[in-house]
């Protein structure tokens, strides 16, 4: 999708990037929880973020690290 927007655009025919931060929203829709559990997690330090003015960012590479990790930990309880 974003190789067409680039072509469309008239740009290169390179990828862009994928973003090293989130919003809120995006977050969640990407963990498939809710607003006030992601809040949690981030309050206990399991994801990061990142304040730029007003604006709370979470770090992507975190939302990886902790599905990982969660993935990890739920195939060794078996």
């Amino acid at each position: 999708m974003r190789l067409a927007r680039n072509q469309a655009a008239g740009g290169d025919q390179r990828a862009a990037p994928d973003p090293l931060t989130i919003r809120i929203p995006a977050a969640v829709t990407m963990l498939g929880l809710g607003r006030s559990k992601l809040y949690e997690l981030m309050d206990d330090n399991l994801i990061t973020i990142i304040k730029v003015g007003r604006s709370r960012l979470v770090v992507v590479e975190s939302l990886r690290a902790f599905v990982t990790s969660r993935a990890f930990t739920e195939r060794s309880d078996l």
